[in-house]
């Protein structure tokens, strides 16, 4: 026995030698901050984490259907920029971070983009979106495409079906509806298959499966973030925002992919007037709602079973023991 858990350590370190990265690292719920400690103390590489989230992709993806297609390029992106963080070279809170982008932004690489549907299969475009060039910029790694409502709930399906993806399915529940129609990136967040992702929204799209798999959905307002390269629904309505865990998380990818951009000038010249010196970071705070009277409006969950009720009851309980306040 004491031979066979020898051998078992043996192997479990040679893994994690293999990954280039000590046992000290959290994969699971990782955010944007840790990783980057973990960046900068040694504990984690780019390729370390992307090989992570391949491997969730890998044993989730065929129940959960939440990427569609997943990019041969990106362990040669994170082994880049693991070369450029040893020279010095990052270039901000996303360097070597892997993100997923709905499969209706456009990326310059082997990616199709095809909003879901077989018509676009083979679709493989000569220049990145907007808010694509801004993430390579900031040094992030395309791990691949979400899938989606076909063509962005444009057209009378189940949310979450596409033709080319499959049906996507909530993590937590897998017979509840995931919403859409960025139902990928919802569920590919929550499920720990890539460190942050983007949705887009033209009614709903981006907040409703944030909701429904308990992730950070932020919708900007039309012209913070570029649609160029975004397969087009009403240029009234459509914005690119993230969808992330926590708040921060989604707070850095928003730093990131807002501006102005010629290529969409109507929408973003304006509003990018409006962006706050110095980023949204800024304006987050751990105790920014703390003595704040929250409003709950309790006629939304009547008629619910006991077993939601409690649940219900015991957030609430939670909310006020972080010292909010509530009717």
């Amino acid at each position: 026995m004491a031979w066979l858990r020898l051998q078992a350590v043996a192997a479990v370190l040679a893994l994690l030698a293999a990954a280039g990265v000590t046992h000290s690292f959290e994969f699971h719920e990782a955010t944007v901050d840790a990783i980057q400690l973990g960046f900068r103390n040694g504990s984690l590489t780019s390729a370390a984490l992307v090989r992570f989230y391949l491997d969730q992709i890998r044993r989730m993806n065929p129940l959960l259907h939440a990427v569609i297609e997943v990019n041969p390029d990106a362990l040669r992106q994170a082994a880049r920029a693991d070369a450029e963080r040893r020279r010095g070279m990052a270039t901000g809170a996303l360097h070597g971070v892997p993100v997923l982008l709905k499969d209706n932004i456009a990326t310059c690489d082997a990616l199709n983009t095809t909003a879901g549907s077989l018509a676009l299969l083979g679709s493989v475009v000569k220049r990145d979106a907007g808010v694509a060039a801004r993430l390579r910029r900031a040094g992030a790694v395309v791990l691949g495409k979400a899938s989606l409502s076909e063509w962005a709930n444009f057209r009378n399906v189940h949310n979450g079906w596409s033709a080319r993806g499959g049906q996507t399915r909530n993590p937590y529940v897998l017979s509840s509806d995931p919403c859409g129609s960025s139902s990928g990136s919802g569920v590919a967040a929550a499920a720990n298959m890539a460190a942050v992702t983007l949705g887009t929204e033209t009614d709903g799209s981006i907040l409703c499966p944030s909701s429904f798999n308990s992730v950070v959905g932020i919708k900007p307002t039309v012209g913070l973030t570029s649609r160029a390269g975004v397969v087009p629904i009403t240029p009234r309505q459509d914005s690119v925002g993230p969808m992330c865990r926590t708040v921060s998380d989604a707070v850095h990818v928003l730093d990131a992919i807002v501006g102005y951009d010629k290529l969409d000038a109507a929408a973003t010249r304006t509003a990018s007037k409006y962006i706050p010196r110095g980023g949204y970071l800024q304006f987050l705070k751990k105790d920014g709602l703390k003595g704040k009277r929250i409003g709950v409006p309790n006629e939304f969950f009547q008629g619910v079973g006991e077993k939601q009720m409690r649940v219900y009851k015991q957030h609430l309980a939670t909310i006020r023991l972080s010292h909010f306040k509530s009717p």
